[in-house]
């Protein structure tokens, strides 16, 4: 089932090891922060819609996309997806049909914050496999 905000056992699992106050992103900014919002009814739609894909494409068992929302230190992790299957070509396929669907129509939003700045972070497009 998919969840904007986790249950405490899964944003332990997600929490990622201590990692600097700051580091540069890309285009060399300084970053401290990264924030996420979203339309929770409509992301957990758009979530829910995913999972029927996956399970419409892929024989799997389990699925969980995860989404945490608000303030986040750099290099937490925001995202996860998992999926079970009886092979793991299927798990991994469903995986990166997951990710790359929750990136391309999941509403939600990113800010980057940085010394005195905030911007907002207009995503890429998804590379589609051709």
């Amino acid at each position: 089932m998919p969840y904007l905000l986790p249950p405490p056992e899964v944003v332990e699992m997600l929490d990622a090891p201590p990692t600097p106050a700051a580091v540069l992103s890309p285009d060399r900014r300084t970053l401290l922060l990264v924030e996420y919002e979203a339309y929770p009814p409509m992301a957990e739609r758009q979530m829910a819609g995913i999972e029927a894909e996956v399970r419409a494409r892929w024989p799997v068992g389990e699925v969980a996309l995860v989404h945490r929302l608000g303030r986040l230190g750099v290099g937490e992790i925001s995202v996860a997806v998992a999926v079970s299957a009886p092979h793991r070509a299927d798990a991994f396929e469903a995986c990166r049909h997951a990710i790359d669907r929750l990136k391309e129509v999941v509403p939600i939003w990113k800010k980057d914050l940085g010394p005195g700045k905030a911007e907002w972070v207009h995503p890429e497009p998804v590379a589609k496999n051709v």
